[in-house]
């Protein structure tokens, strides 16, 4: 994940190229490093280095292609960019350069199997992909990209099962962790969406988005086990903040609620004490009344109407 201090970076050095400052190909190295997503500006900055013959010849041995020289690495960047930008010529050219230079590259083979399927042809880009994994059954791009091509088809079905076999061998991958338990949302799968976060948290326990989305899937799910187990991810995900999540401290309000509810005339072990709740409704107000104090009093009346009776 992108630290805000990269952030800083990214977003000072794309600022410096976009008012004519130089550092393009600062800013398109880091772009690469970050592994973010900017496709427009890596195109438009990169297409000004590639038709420059003078600023392509200066790039110099940084890279990693198959060849030490940073030009093939732009070529592939520049590339997969413009699949994401539809400008398939652009693409089309950039992979043509590739084939030229790297004939008999299976890397250049995934980007052909790409352009394939920007252009919407689904069956050749399948058939083009199970033929690299002929040669290499454990190519993670391409088992990735088997999965967003079934997704591009609506085949939500088929992209779990592609994903379900893809962590069967790499059950370290947390981006595919959090792919599968999206899709599982999004289908109202709770209970198999729960089983993807409990990994997540596992694998990487400090960090708070995988506990805050558990503690929503849990809260969904309801019933009184999982309501506690939800208010003790929202407050983990708090502890995890520093106390700056507004969602977690309404997560907490809402828990606290629902349990008081559900633990009416039940035994006063299994009832909540209302002391994290009071402090997260302090915590909420403080926030609002900082930055949007026109909201406050609806803020208060909904604060109010969570109490837990007596």
């Amino acid at each position: 994940m992108v630290t805000k201090t990269e952030e800083t970076q990214l977003e000072r050095l794309e600022n410096q190229v976009d008012n004519g400052g130089g550092g393009a190909w600062e800013y398109l190295c880091l772009v690469r490093k970050l592994k973010v997503r900017r496709s427009e500006k890596v195109l438009e900055h990169g297409l000004s280095i590639l038709n420059d013959p003078k600023k392509r010849s200066t790039l110099g041995p940084e890279g990693d292609f198959v060849s030490s020289n940073a030009e093939w690495t732009l070529y592939e960047q520049v590339a997969i960019a413009a699949m994401d930008c539809h400008s398939i010529d652009v693409a089309r050219d950039c992979i043509k350069v590739l084939r030229k230079n790297f004939p008999e590259s299976k890397r250049v083979g995934r980007l052909e199997a790409m352009l394939l399927e920007a252009k919407g042809s689904w069956a050749e880009a399948e058939k083009a992909y199970s033929s690299l994994l002929e040669d290499n059954p454990l190519d993670q791009v391409v088992l990735k990209r088997k999965v967003a091509t079934a997704k591009a088809q609506g085949d939500i079905s088929g992209a779990i099962e592609c994903l379900n076999k893809y962590l069967e061998t790499f059950m370290a991958d947390h981006d595919a962790w959090r792919e599968l338990a999206e899709i599982y949302v999004s289908l109202q799968m709770y209970k198999q969406a729960a089983f993807c976060y409990e990994e997540l948290i596992l694998s990487q326990p400090t960090v708070p988005l995988y506990h805050l989305a558990y503690a929503d899937v849990l809260y969904t799910l309801g019933g009184l086990e999982n309501l506690q187990a939800a208010k003790k991810y929202y407050a983990s995900t708090i502890d995890l903040t520093g106390g700056k999540n507004t969602r977690a401290l309404f997560g907490v309000c809402l828990c606290t609620s629902a349990i008081g509810q559900l633990a009416k005339g039940r035994n006063k072990e299994e009832k909540e004490n209302p002391e994290l709740q009071s402090l997260a409704a302090a915590a909420l107000e403080k926030d609002y009344k900082q930055r949007a104090p026109g909201k406050l009093s609806l803020v208060t009346a909904a604060l109010k109407s969570l109490k837990v009776s007596s």
